[in-house]
Order: C-alpha cells, then structure tokens, then sequence
C-alpha cells in the first residue's frame, strides 16, 4: 500500500480487527531509512524466546502451583506491580532444590521459529540480547544454544543446592529492561531506531516503546495495542518479514 495515512492509529486498529477476525497476521510499516537499518533485537525470554513462562513450571514442582500462577497473570496484565509480584512469587519457591531447576531446564520448548530467526539474525551480523524478567539460570542456558549475544535477568540465590527464596540484585523489571536496552544500544553504537524489541507482557511495554521497532508476540491485549506489531499466528521467524526479508532470502540468509 502507497500513498498518504490519514490516521495511521484508526488504520492500525482497523488491521488488528481484521487480524484477529481472519486469524491472521497482518502488518503494515511506514518506511524509513531504519526500516531495512536494524542491528540490534533484543528478546523476552519466558513466553516469547520459550513457549512457557519458568516460574510457573518451578512453582508446579513445589507444589504452589496454583498461587505462582494467579499472581503472574495479574502482573502479565498489568493489574500489579511486576517487582512486588516478581519477588512474593520468588518467595514461594524457597526449599526447591537445584535438581529441580535442572529438570525444568531440560524440559523448555524452544518457541517455534526461534532458532530460524537468530541463526538467520547471526548470518545478517545483528547483535541479539535476552533482557527477561525470569532468571539467569535458564537464560544463559538459551543463549548458548541459539548464539545470542547478550543476557541480562534476575538471578536466584541459591545456598547449599536449595532456592533460598531470594535474588540477587537488583530485579530485572520493565523499567529496567529499557534501560538496559539503552545501554546495549549505546555500547553497539547505534541510534535506537535500530533496535527491534520483542515480548508478549506487561513488563515488556517499555521496552517495546522506546525500540525502533516494537513487536508483541502472541501477547496480552493490552500488549497487541500498545506495540508496533503484533505477530499472533506465526512463529517467531515472521519478525525477517518485518526485516523484508522474502522466503527466497531467508533461505539464502541461512545457508551463507
């Protein structure tokens, strides 16, 4: 489609109706000099990079599953604070043992079309980062097996083999995941225009603001309406389409 937008908000909304009435993905991009420009995407890990969210697995094997569970909805809507929720949630799992961790580690399903996309991103020199709001030790674990560059999370005390309830440091929340962006941006050289962000909560609206190109990925509502575009359908290798980036380079992309 060329040609002037008159409202390009009404039309974005018009096309998310569509979307969803079809099940399909539909997007639209107004074209700049970033457009094709892009070198730094940066991922939410826990719903977005992998298809569940780790604490709510860990909490299952503790046997709070259900508590876990309520207060994590409630902060992926947006209803609660994510550090207060993040941290009570973290308390239920004191006692869990380090085999536990190991067990669900071993377990997470990659999300579908993510190793597509950064072995396509990597061959394209893009740097790539996991700012999450979930924990180092699954993280890092990920980026090993897809190469990414970059991790930043929250990392979980652990004392004589057991989760003693607590993190280290400071949390890893929405406000912190765009600072961090800014800081990767800054360190990389590059314009925030350049940098696409993906995640599919809350505590992912910030970051998702202040990219060059936010991208929710089979997100909360209040996520769909708030980023740049929505991927609801597809796998996370739709994002190269964003890139434009046809099939046809894709493969050529993979295979260099």
């Amino acid at each position: 489609v060329r040609g002037p937008l008159q409202d390009s908000g009404a039309f974005r909304r018009d096309l998310l109706e569509v979307a969803a009435a079809l099940d399909v993905d539909l997007a639209f991009q107004q074209d700049n000099m970033y457009r094709r420009n892009r070198r730094l995407v940066v991922f939410d890990m826990d719903s977005t990079l992998i298809e569940a969210e780790v604490i709510d697995e860990l909490a299952a094997l503790a046997g709070v599953g259900a508590q876990v569970s309520a207060i994590t909805e409630r902060a992926m809507r947006g209803e609660i604070d994510f550090s207060e929720s993040f941290r009570a949630r973290v308390a239920l799992l004191r006692g869990l043992s380090e085999e536990a961790l190991q067990q669900v580690s071993a377990r997470l399903k990659i999300t579908e079309g993510a190793e597509h996309l950064l072995a396509t991103l990597r061959a394209l020199g893009y740097k790539t980062a996991i700012l999450s709001g979930g924990f180092t030790y699954f993280a890092r674990d990920l980026q090993q097996h897809l190469g990414i560059d970059y991790v930043h999370a929250n990392e979980l005390d652990i004392a004589d083999g057991l989760v003693t309830g607590e993190v280290k440091g400071p949390i890893v929340d929405g406000n912190r995941k765009a600072e961090l962006l800014r800081q990767l941006a800054q360190q990389e050289g590059i314009d925030l225009q350049q940098v696409i962000a993906v995640g599919d909560g809350a505590n992912d609206l910030p970051m998702l603001s202040i990219a060059g190109l936010g991208i929710a990925f089979r997100a909360k509502p209040l996520v769909k309406q708030s980023a740049d575009q929505s991927i609801s359908t597809l796998g996370l290798d739709a994002i190269l389409y964003l890139l434009g980036l046809s099939d046809r380079y894709q493969n050529h992309s993979a295979a260099g």
